[in-house]
C-alpha cells in the first residue's frame, strides 16, 4: 500500500533506519555533537517508475552539527551490490538531506535487496534499501490535494524534470572564474493544509538551494546558495507560478565537481516528512587550470 508519512512518523522511521544502522556497525546511538560523529544513509521510500522498474529513493542524516564530512566513492561510501557508485553524495553537510538521488532496480527486483554503507569519523553505518510494502510512497504527487512537485530545467526550453530522479546536466569554468548557475522552475502552486488555506504569510510558491553533492580536491562557494526565485510568465495554465533563480559558483582548485540543486515547493524541505514534494538536479562541473 501506498503511505503518506508524516512529520511525527518520518522522525520515527529515520530513527528506526538509524537502529538498523547501528545494529549493524555493532556501537550504540550516539548523541548529536560539533565534531566527530557518524553519517548514515537514510531510505527514504520507493516507487514505480512507468517502464516497470522501480526507484529506491535515498538521502542521509550527518549528526555532526558544524562538521562537513567528505567521504569519496569506495571503501567508506559504497552502495551494493552493483556499485560502488550508485549515484550517492560523497560531500554531506550538517543534519538530514532528503532524497538527494534514487537508485532504480529491474522490476524483477523481489524481495532482493542494496545496501548503502557509509564510514566516517571511525564509526560505520549501514543501510538498507528494499520494495517493502510499507515503505512505497508517492514522490509525484500528494493525494490530499493533488500537489506535485516543481518542474525544473537547466535551459529556458531546454529537457525537464519532476520529481526526485533527478536532471543532469555538464559546466565548465576556470579556478577562480563564477561559474553561472540559472534554474527555471514551474509549479502548480497548491498547498496541503487541513483547512485548505494558505497562511498569510507564506512565502514564494517555489524555493531553490545549491549545495556540493560531489567534491573534488577544492572548495566551491556560491554567491547565495538559496538565490531568489524571480517570477515569470507562466505558458503552462496547469502550472500558475514560474520562475527564474541565477547564482555563480566559484572553485578554488582544478578538478571534477557535482553540484546538487533542490526546487522545493509550499511543503517545504523534505516535504515535511511527506515523501512530497520536491524535484533534484544535478550539475557535472570540470574545473580546469
Amino acid at each position: 500500500m501506498k503511505i503518506s508519512v508524516s512529520p511525527l512518523a518520518a522522525i520515527f522511521v529515520a530513527s528506526g533506519m538509524m537502529v538498523i544502522a547501528w545494529a549493524q556497525s555493532s556501537s550504540l546511538p550516539e548523541p548529536a555533537r560539533e565534531a566527530g560523529s557518524s553519517v548514515t544513509g537514510a531510505f527514504e521510500g520507493w516507487f514505480k517508475n512507468p517502464d516497470g522498474s522501480f526507484s529506491l529513493l535515498l538521502g542521509y542524516f550527518n549528526r555532526n552539527r558544524d562538521q562537513e564530512v567528505d567521504l569519496p566513492i569506495g571503501p567508506n561510501n559504497r552502495i551494493e551490490p552493483g556499485g560502488p557508485d550508485r549515484g550517492q553524495p560523497t560531500h554531506f553537510l550538517p543534519g538530514r538531506g532528503w532524497g538527494l538521488f534514487a537508485v532504480k532496480v529491474p522490476a524483477d527486483f523481489g524481495d532482493n535487496k542494496i545496501t548503502w554503507t557509509l564510514v566516517a569519523n571511525g564509526k560505520t553505518t549501514a543501510i538498507p534499501a528494499s520494495l517493502k510494502p510499507d515503505y512505497e510512497i508517492s514522490p509525484q504527487i500528494e493525494a490530499a490535494v493533488g500537489n506535485t512537485p516543481p518542474v525544473l530545467r537547466f535551459e529556458e526550453k531546454g529537457g525537464s524534470v519532476q520529481g526526485p530522479q533527478g536532471l543532469m546536466t555538464a559546466r565548465s569554468v576556470k579556478v577562480g572564474a563564477p561559474l553561472t548557475l540559472t534554474v527555471w522552475v514551474s509549479d502548480d502552486a497548491k498547498f496541503t493544509t487541513s483547512s485548505g488555506v494558505k497562511p498569510a504569510t507564506l512565502g514564494p510558491p517555489v524555493t531553490v538551494r545549491w549545495v556540493l553533492y560531489r567534491g573534488g580536491p577544492g572548495s566551491v562557494k556560491f554567491a547565495n546558495d538559496r538565490p531568489d526565485v524571480e517570477k515569470i510568465a507562466s505558458e503552462d495554465p496547469r502550472l500558475p507560478f514560474s520562475g527564474k533563480a541565477t547564482t555563480t559558483a566559484t572553485f578554488s582548485a582544478p578538478g571534477d565537481y557535482m553540484l546538487y540543486v533542490v526546487a522545493n515547493d509550499y511543503s517545504g524541505e523534505g516535504g515535511r516528512g511527506f515523501q512530497c514534494c520536491w524535484t533534484n538536479g544535478h550539475v557535472k562541473v570540470s574545473v580546469q587550470p
